[in-house]
Parts: C-alpha cells; structure tokens; sequence
C-alpha cells in the first residue's frame, strides 16, 4: 500500500493500475417517483441488483489487474480527526441549504454521533426529517439532507489530469456536494494529504465544469466538452493552469457538443478505446466547432484557434495518426438510439484495445469486436436505469503511459 500516493493520468488507454469507484447505498432506495427529476434520476433502480452488478464491475476490474478503491471508505478515514469531521459536516450541511440554525444544528448532533464509516453513508444516503425528531406528516418532501443517487458515477466530482485534478463546480446544485468528498480525501487522507496533488480548478469556482467533459487523450492533448453541464471559462482556466504548471499538455481541444440531456457529457458521445480507435455517438457526426487552446509562454496568455471540421479529422490531425470512429449501433437508426440511450458509446479503456462496456449494448459489442477490441462487457440492467455507463461510474487515479 502506497504512503503517499500521486495521480498519474496522462492518457485513456494505458494499463488502468488504480480506480475509485463508489458502491450504490441507500441513496438509491432514497429515490421517490415525485422527485426524480430534481435529482437527475428518470427512474429508481432496485437497489440490490444494482449492488451486485456493481460488484460484478469491480470484480472485473479486479480480475483486470486494477487496484479499486472506494470514496466511501477514503472519506471515513479521512474525516476521523474530530476536528476534521465537524469541518466536513459544516461543510456539508451549508450546502443543503437548511435555513433554521436550530434544524441545522440538529442535523449536525445527529450526524456527529455515528461512527466516520456510518456518518458517510448516511450523508450519501440522505437524512429524514424523522431521524432529527422533525414532523413529516404536512410536507411533501421528507428529506432534511437529500440524498445523492448520482456519486456511484464517480467520473463527474472531480477529473484526474497528469499529475493533478479539476476538483469541479458542478452544474446543478443537487450534485454539488459531491464534490466535498474529493477535497476532503486528498486534503486529509493519511496516503493524500502529503502529496501535494496540484488542483487545476476549484469546487468553489463560479463557472461550471464535470468529469464526464474531460478526456485525456494523451500526454500531449486534452479534450474539454463544452457542453450543458461545462462553460466555456472553466474549460480556459484548467487550460491556462495546466500551461503555467509545465505539464505535458500542448493542446487543449475545447469541443462544442449540443446542450442537452442527450449529449449530457463529452464521453456519452465518444469515448477512446484504443491507440486509433474510438467509439461515437452518431448524433455528432458532421462537421464540429472545436477550439485548439494553446499557450504563449512569452506573453503569458492563451491561444485559441477555432475551426469546423469532422471528428475525425480533428481526432487525426492532433493525435497525428489516422482514427477510426466505430459507431455506437453500428450507425443503425433504431439500434444506435437504444443501445445510446443505454451508453453503448461509454466505455471504459482498462488496456489500449481493452474495454468494459454493458453488456445489453451487445449490437455495439459484436462490432467492437469485429474491429479486434477485446471487450468485457457486464450486466447494467439496474445500474444503466442512472444514465451513466463503465466510463462515468469509475474515475482513474493511475494509469500506465503509452
């Protein structure tokens, strides 16, 4: 076991060595039909299938060679300091906007008496008015905390980039909390906390960005969607923070993708699985306006050239190599509608030409295996009901270089 332990992301594809995921808890049995859309859910897996292809998923990455570390357990032990723990729960509780100072306080006596393991999962899960000794009866949400289905899609909170993170502003206030997990982790964490793991963006920053937009597409390329969920001034300050820093990075690709539900992140519509190949969600094909960010060191300021070309064009151009798209359904128009509903464009490299995907996605399957792409593919039935598929559910910490 590492004693303090680096990010070291600098591609999508390298042997995947470490992963953080998170294990579905009560949060998702903490989901109620009314209130689905205000918590990004459209619908309420059961719980404990859920658990078990999750499981499954970590079993595979196991199996895979990869170390699996979960948030839940980082978090306990980062918040066991006491001191620590009362600054975790301020934190926390500001931002579930509980207005009363006496109700805020009850919330936090009631949190503050169970052990750092139990206390995490209750947070996560969400806390009842019940629990704190308030009445429910007259109100139609019961919830003082409300809980956080989307933490099992570990990709969003915070981005792993070469040697540092984004430790992100997210879009909707629902998941902002989120992210208090990460700071708290590489903050305190006795294998974190003496690392000095630079933070190319803050949580507490105006302008929003999310995982799911940021894909390291090698060391010398990173790709930034400017999507619903990601603007246009985060993605230039992670760039400019990157180029002060002298990281590796001489490129960032700035993609405009449309802003919806459907293209919620720039890795539900293309995600890389191997040296010059990727697969795609047909709904962008065409031409793309894209936005190469450089740097002048001289002048200390950033340079964007902006261009329309087809994705794999862009794709070839910078990483100096011919790519081939593989569409997800095989370009199908019904095929590649369910099987994107159902992230057949998200996977998750483990190994260059390596991939875990759904296994419900198999139209998509059988033809990344037909273009020699080892694919692992798990069952998703409860777990795909998120809208999130192998790639946002697991967050790398440490990958091979290629």
């Amino acid at each position: 076991m590492e004693t303090d332990r680096k990010i070291r992301v600098y591609n999508e594809i390298g042997n995947l060595k470490t992963v953080l995921l998170h294990r579905p808890g009560g949060e998702i049995e903490n989901l109620i039909p009314e209130h689905l859309s205000r918590l990004l859910f459209d619908d309420i897996p059961f719980l404990k299938v859920a658990r078990s292809e999750h499981d499954n998923f970590a079993k595979v990455l196991s199996d895979n060679g990869v170390e699996v570390l979960y948030v839940e357990n980082l978090a306990a032990l980062a918040v066991k300091d006491k001191e620590v723990k009362a600054s975790f729960l301020n934190e926390v509780i500001a931002e579930c906007f509980v207005e009363d100072k006496e109700t805020a306080k009850l919330l936090k006596d009631f949190l503050l008496q169970l052990p750092e393991k139990e206390m995490i999962d209750k947070v996560i899960a969400g806390t009842r008015k019940k629990e704190i000794g308030l009445s429910e009866d007259n109100d139609d949400y019961p919830f003082i905390m409300e809980p956080m289905p989307n933490l099992y899609f570990t990709r969003d909170p915070f981005a792993s980039i070469g040697s540092g993170i984004t430790l992100n502003s997210m879009k909707n206030n629902i998941r902002r909390r989120e992210t208090i997990f990460a700071k708290y982790i590489f903050k305190y964490h006795p294998q974190f906390k003496n690392s000095n793991i630079p933070l190319w963006y803050n949580r507490d920053e105006e302008f929003s960005i999310e995982g799911g937009d940021e894909l390291v597409l090698s060391k010398d390329v990173l790709a930034i969607g400017h999507s619903e969920r990601t603007s246009v001034e985060a993605i230039k300050k992670v760039a400019k923070n990157l180029f002060e820093a002298n990281e590796s990075f001489k490129t960032v690709l700035m993609f405009d993708i449309p802003k919806s539900r459907a293209f919620m992140h720039l890795d539900t519509v293309f995600t890389m699985i191997d040296y010059d190949k990727f697969t795609v969600h047909e709904g962008i094909e065409g031409n793309l306006k894209v936005s190469a960010i450089s740097y002048d060191a001289k002048n200390k300021e950033l340079l964007i050239e902006e261009q329309e070309d087809s994705l794999e064009r862009i794709l070839s151009k910078y990483l100096e190599k011919d790519i081939t798209l593989i569409r997800c359904g095989g370009g199908d128009r019904v095929i590649s509608r369910r099987e994107q509903w159902n992230d057949g464009s998200n996977t998750l490299a483990i190994a260059p030409g390596k991939v875990i995907t759904y296994e419900r996605n198999y139209i998509t399957n059988e033809i990344l295996d037909k273009h020699n792409v080892n694919v692992l593919s798990i069952p998703s039935g409860e777990l795909s009901r998120g809208r999130g598929g192998p790639r946002c559910m697991s967050m790398p910490l440490h990958r091979e270089e290629i």
